[in-house]
């Protein structure tokens, strides 16, 4: 697993904001950041060359909507669980499977990156080519689907965004839905994976991260597991967190609607954990719902980001032993 690389030095993707620019507390931003009722905000010549500039990390609804069906368009449906295989889906869109193919089953953890060669077969099995443009949503609403951002991102791709709201959102707004068909048949893409090292990170690194002043890492499942009251959903795991480690439940950065919170809303939630800290590590029980926390630091407009793959289903283990803790801890100074 590579270890942490400062993403100072990654070239923006289109519609992408420079490393560095911060988003303001009104929300302002560049790209087709979309608000509440899921307009883009963007102006009409550049919503109409979208596809051509890419949509940014977050869509809305109505972005979509405007443009199902558009050559070059490709829509995953990344849902886990109870919503995998689900029998409605938004037209057309095709199964990114984190509990299939899109995951290494002989890693001991659970929703493992695949390496690049099996990832690049996965994702041209989907039909996906380089030029083309992915949004990806899931049946709970933003769960798993920023997972698929996150790992298209750290594969290269840049041309990728997270339906806000996901599937609750689409239909809550009257938008059609079509049955389930089989497995996607249809022509193979030319995708080709060009990972980035740094963006996925093994224990070492953030062994390294809790221990480093200038760095937090942040723990995305519920307060009872990070406090260690609650059982972990997989068996022999320890209860507790990383000592060190902040707890910033997943859920926090949505707002009622399930829709993520204004940029403004998700910077102030992270600073009241990390103070004025610019390089951020996220984990959860597998490495799926931590995404959550890099889309919102990302939309919140921190560029130093990490994931940790293995997540608390690598550091609970009982063997090897990792330091875990139950003890509270909430804010990181």
């Amino acid at each position: 697993m590579p270890t942490y690389q400062s993403p100072a030095s990654r070239e923006p993707g289109p519609g992408q904001r420079v490393p560095g620019q911060r988003v303001s507390g009104g929300g302002e931003t560049t790209g087709a950041v979309p608000n509440a009722a899921g307009a883009t905000g963007a102006e009409p010549d550049a919503a109409a060359g979208a596809l051509r500039g890419g949509p940014g990390p977050l869509v809305g609804v109505g972005w979509l909507a405007e443009r199902i069906g558009a050559p070059g368009l490709v829509v995953f449906d990344a849902s886990v669980g109870a919503h995998r295989g689900a029998a409605r889906r938004i037209p057309g869109a095709r199964p990114f499977d984190l509990d299939g193919a899109l995951s290494d089953h002989d890693a001991p953890a659970p929703h493992t990156m695949p390496g690049a060669a099996e990832f690049t077969e996965a994702v041209r099995a989907l039909g996906v080519d380089d030029s083309d443009t992915v949004v990806v949503y899931d049946g709970a609403g933003i769960y798993s689907s920023a997972r698929a951002w996150w790992m298209l991102r750290a594969m290269g791709f840049d041309r990728a965004a997270v339906l806000d709201g996901g599937l609750p959102a689409w239909t809550a707004a009257g938008l059609p839905v079509e049955a389930a068909g089989p497995e996607y048949g249809g022509p193979r893409g030319s995708f080709t994976a060009r990972p980035r090292a740094g963006l996925l990170v093994d224990a070492d690194t953030v062994a390294r991260a809790l221990a480093d002043p200038a760095a937090a890492v942040l723990d995305a499942r519920t307060r009872e597991r990070f406090a260690g009251t609650a059982p972990e959903p997989r068996p022999g795991l320890r209860g507790g967190h990383m000592p060190g480690a902040v707890n910033l439940p997943f859920a926090d950065l949505q707002g009622p609607e399930g829709l993520m919170r204004p940029a403004g809303e998700l910077r102030t939630a992270f600073e009241a954990l990390t103070g004025h800290r610019e390089r951020l590590y996220f984990s959860c029980g597998s490495g799926v719902t931590a995404c959550v926390l890099a889309l919102g630091a990302d939309l919140a407009g921190y560029r130093e980001t990490a994931v940790y793959d293995g997540s608390w289903s690598e550091w609970g283990l009982p063997s090897p032993t990792r330091p875990v803790t139950t003890e509270p801890r909430t804010t990181g100074g």
